[in-house]
């Protein structure tokens, strides 16, 4: 009786996994807020990143953290125009400085 309910369970997921349009789903947002779309990553001790950072007077332990520069939302995918990100996409950890710079950044994929 158990080894037909494993079977049964078996065939179950596997329809189902089957069944999910994986290459359609994508991450619209994380623990920190909405999925970003950044024109640039990288770390904060570059010389473009460290002359934002050095505008905004942010001042941050590891310069080895990601940012992200030129960074905008991306809306619910399917949905107008900005449901694609031709750039890098990313989830940051400080998004409150407009669309500038994002701070701490992790590249999300789908």
């Amino acid at each position: 009786m158990f080894s037909k309910l494993a079977a049964v369970t078996a065939v179950s997921l596997s329809v189902l996994a089957a069944a999910t349009p994986t290459s359609f789903v994508t991450r619209q947002s994380c623990s920190t807020g909405s999925v970003q779309c950044c024109n640039t990553v990288e770390k904060a001790s570059s010389p473009s990143a460290a002359t934002i950072l050095g505008g905004l007077d942010v001042v941050l332990q590891d310069l080895n953290v990601l940012v992200g520069l030129t960074c905008s939302p991306i809306s619910i995918v399917g949905v107008g125009s900005g449901s694609a990100c031709s750039a890098q996409t990313v989830c940051c950890e400080d998004n409150s400085h407009g669309s500038l710079i994002s701070i701490g950044c992790v590249p999300v994929t789908a």
